[in-house]
């Protein structure tokens, strides 16, 4: 018979290293996309945002199934919703069917934590640290595995759909490795929040949409009012909703427990931070300068590799570092540091961006500052929430983070097609470009100052490094961190 715990570690970390390579399989092809389907830059942009915002609703909510039910079969049945979408994205050329394919890949966002709940169930207490930051570095990796690999297969203009062949490929293979896992029975009572869950759905999409839209839209005109005004009625309705189910999927009080709101404030800053830079980089990079005037005419292998792939690899280093930071200065230091770490790599960027190294430079520091500002927000939150309550904190705060991604995705495509250099493929401006960077860094500074004048001072329990490395990888999952107090 299989030993549970030698199987567990290697299926967890293939598993969230799969997470991360759908997630940035397709940054450096929006553009490729948007050619090859014959649609507008705003609404290829929405393969990338669909598949964030589809994952800010379907990572709770798969969370509490794998508790309901058992995490091995609730991964099985994301597997499969996911591998069904690669195929669907691969064979197709309708947009509409792309971007249902990509709300079907967003899935993939709720093995995180059920791996890491795995872990919990099937490793003894003294490897489950060592275990946990393991397999959270294969986020960094899985990142930076998906950003090769794109480069490698769109070299001399390859086409766009091999990387979701690939992707079905990568899933299938997961689907065997959880086979293997042991079955083991839910843990947790009660029902799932389908209304809240489709409420917030649709008020997050009626949101965005317009943000995304509204230059071709009109800033002005009755659908982009019309649909900010919808988004409004149905979050509060959200809201409403929340307060009144036994099992909600956002609990009311971390909307309105100052310490949390301001966590959840800086989740989405950060969040805004790592899509922005991911999209501004490679579209800058990938503009050719006898064009526009300014750029590198770099290809999808030269983006991916070059320009991309450093920021992301360096979080294997950066991540427990991280951690460190935490344990040595607190939460609320750490957080203050990411925020203008990540302020400085967006003011380089802005003002240093016509050589490859200075471009590099900045998208790493801006990285730096994110990876970091991950590392300090669960030790934040379990300093200001009861133990029994961290694990929706930061439920609540992982949404916080895919909005926020959401947000950065769809201020870059708002900028990137506005006012375009006239032409037979219409480009960005400079300035342009420069804007989403001077906005990363005001953003960047607003934060620091708010969490530092803001955040109320909280006795910061004395934690190890492996202590807060753990309580990162667990935060991160969204799952109940153990108190230290």
């Amino acid at each position: 018979m299989r030993n549970p715990a030698r199987v567990a570690l290697p299926v967890a970390c293939y598993v969230v290293l799969l997470v991360s390579a759908l997630q940035t399989l397709v940054v450096p092809v929006v553009a490729d996309i948007r050619t090859e389907l014959g649609v507008s830059a705003s609404a290829a942009g929405w393969v990338v945002t669909a598949n964030l915002l589809a994952a800010a609703v379907l990572t709770p909510m798969l969370g509490r199934l794998g508790d309901l039910h058992g995490r091995r079969p609730v991964m099985l049945g994301v597997l499969v919703v996911v591998l069904l979408g690669g195929v669907l994205a691969a064979t197709t050329s309708s947009l509409p069917l792309l971007l249902a394919a990509r709300v079907a890949q967003a899935a993939a966002f709720g093995l995180f934590p059920l791996a890491i709940g795995v872990l919990r169930e099937e490793l003894p207490p003294h490897r489950l640290t060592g275990a946990m930051a393991l397999v959270s570095g294969m986020l960094s990796v899985g990142a930076g595995f998906g950003l090769a690999v794109t480069g490698l297969l769109m070299r001399d203009g390859g086409d766009y759909h091999r990387l979701f062949w690939l992707a079905a490929a990568l899933t299938a293979i997961g689907l065997a490795g959880v086979w293997m896992l042991p079955r083991r029975a839910g843990a947790a009572t009660g029902t799932l929040d389908w209304a809240g869950a489709g409420l917030l759905g649709l008020g997050l999409v009626l949101l965005l949409l317009p943000l995304e839209e509204g230059n071709g839209w009109g800033w002005a005109s009755a659908r982009v009012l019309g649909s900010l005004a919808a988004a409004a009625v149905v979050l509060a309705a959200f809201v409403l909703v929340e307060r009144r189910v036994t099992y909600p999927l956002v609990s009311t009080r971390m909307l309105s427990h100052r310490p949390i709101v301001m966590a959840n404030a800086a989740g989405l800053f950060l969040g805004f931070a790592m899509f922005a830079v991911f999209l501004a980089v490679s579209g800058l990079v990938q503009t050719p300068p006898a064009l526009a005037g300014y750029g590198f005419g770099a290809s999808v292998l030269a983006a991916s590799l070059v320009y991309l792939l450093p920021g992301t690899a360096a979080g294997v280093v950066t991540a427990p570092l991280g951690g460190r930071l935490v344990a040595r200065f607190g939460a609320k230091a750490t957080l203050v540091l990411a925020a203008a770490v990540a302020g400085a790599g967006f003011a380089l960027l802005a003002a240093l961006h016509s050589a490859t190294w200075e471009v590099v430079l900045g998208a790493l520091i801006v990285n730096t500052g994110v990876t970091f500002g991950y590392a300090a927000l669960p030790a934040l939150l379990v300093a200001h929430v009861a133990p029994a309550e961290t694990g929706i904190a930061n439920s609540v705060n992982s949404i916080a983070r895919s909005v926020g991604m959401s947000l950065g995705t769809a201020f870059v495509v708002t900028m990137s097609t506005r006012n375009p250099i006239p032409g037979p493929l219409p480009l960005p401006r400079e300035e342009q470009f420069v804007t989403v960077f001077v906005a990363g860094a005001v953003l960047a500074a607003i934060a620091a100052v708010a969490v530092a004048r803001l955040l109320p001072r909280a006795p910061e329990p004395h934690l190890t490094a492996a202590e807060a490395e753990a309580d990162d990888v667990l935060g991160a999952a969204g799952l109940d961190i153990p108190s230290h107090r």
